[in-house]
């Protein structure tokens, strides 16, 4: 059938249902086909009419249902408002970005208990997006999310407990009930409640829980499978040096660190720079490059001990050319972060002068990884 007959036999169908359901899905379609449609106007002019009126004609349909339904004496469509609500947000079908109309959506669907219009209208009251900072009524609208089973609202307000943020007294009891509500109902999308817990059961000071170290990498793994890269990173670290009841297993730290880092995360991305420095026995070939490449992304993001691994590479020449004004660079940059073994190199190089650039730093060259015990700054130049 061609797509313009669908498309029109869909708008029947849509004007005849009484199923706001149905209309916003019509709508929704309008956009989703708007690639397949331009396809058909190879003329810059007549595709940017088509999108427009595709646009127009989907923004007409949400904007009813957002105001007034199905028609008079009807209640407005919850799940519309929210949808046009984001649509305000990130500026999409044509419109500017409206922070006050999307918190004003938000809080019309949120009174017809949307759980996730209420989520985020407690997240706009957190930091004043549209509406004042009020963080009584965030706290207060993260609750009823929360009741209403909105599984990133009970998180948020596991951690607000826990922590005492929003201006509430720490509650260790209900954080912990929270987050474990939260870790049950964990998904892809959702996954941050487990980690959590995995901390606060790793060596807990909290009253309300005894530190579990083998159910706290049971968490770990739970989020790590659901692709959480924090966690993905904390397994690493656990097959890496023996903890939270793991065996030392190079295999499985590489693996994890590598799926961490395939998602950008630069803990990971050290972390596997520091492996190709040392390889490891018929798991990892040894590659000063792949050390360099790994080091240089998680310091083009601004992690300090990355950049301080970067100046330690170029100083020393390790898969990149020697280069030592190049080091002092990456050292001031991981310096002004705070990183005290910059500061300190810095400091040698200065007394040194020219001469330091044949000096190495402390530590070896290829310090020793996967060997069990705690992890140690002092053997590793990470």
């Amino acid at each position: 059938m061609p797509l313009e007959q669908r498309i029109d036999l869909y708008r029947q169908n849509a004007k005849r249902s009484n199923d706001p359901k149905v209309q916003l899905d019509f709508a929704k379609y309008l956009i989703e086909i708007i690639p397949q449609v331009l396809e058909r106007y190879p003329e810059p002019k007549a595709a940017q009419r088509a999108k427009d009126g595709l646009f127009a004609e989907a923004l007409k349909w949400i904007k009813r249902l957002s105001s007034q339904g199905m028609g008079l004496g009807r209640s407005a469509y919850p799940e519309a408002q929210f949808f046009l609500a984001n649509c305000y947000g990130n500026g999409s079908l044509g419109l500017s970005i409206d922070a006050e109309k999307a918190f004003g959506l938000y809080v019309q669907a949120s009174k017809q208990n949307h759980a996730a219009a209420t989520y985020r209208t407690a997240v706009c009251y957190e930091l004043g997006a549209g509406t004042k900072r009020d963080p009584g009524r965030s706290v207060q609208f993260f609750r009823k999310a929360a009741a209403l089973g909105e599984k990133a609202a009970m998180y948020k307000l596991g951690v607000i407990q826990l922590n005492g943020t929003l201006n509430q007294q720490r509650n260790p009891r209900e954080a912990i009930t929270w987050l474990k509500r939260a870790a049950a109902v964990a998904d892809e999308e959702n996954p941050h409640a487990l980690h959590e817990l995995g901390l606060c059961y790793e060596k807990s000071t909290i009253p309300a829980i005894i530190p579990d170290e083998s159910y706290s990498r049971e968490l770990f793994t739970k989020a790590a499978q659901l692709g959480y890269a924090p966690s993905q990173f904390k397994l690493g670290c656990c097959y890496e040096y023996g903890t939270l009841t793991c065996p030392v297993d190079p295999r499985r730290s590489i693996a994890w660190y590598t799926r961490a880092a395939e998602q950008g995360d630069s803990e990971a991305e050290l972390a596997l720079s520091g492996w190709y420095l040392t390889g490891s026995d018929n798991v990892l070939k040894q590659s000063d490059t792949e050390a360099y490449l790994w080091a240089r992304k998680a310091a083009d993001k601004g992690l300090a001990k990355a950049e301080y691994a970067v100046g330690y590479y170029s100083e020393v020449g390790i898969g990149v050319k020697q280069d030592l004004e190049e080091a002092r660079r990456w050292y001031l940059r991981a310096a002004a972060q705070g990183n005290k073994r910059a500061m300190q190199r810095l400091t040698e190089l200065k007394k040194l002068g020219a001469g330091g650039m044949h000096r190495r730093p402390g530590g070896p060259t290829k310090p020793t990884r996967g060997q069990g015990g705690p992890k140690d700054d002092n053997c590793s130049i990470m």
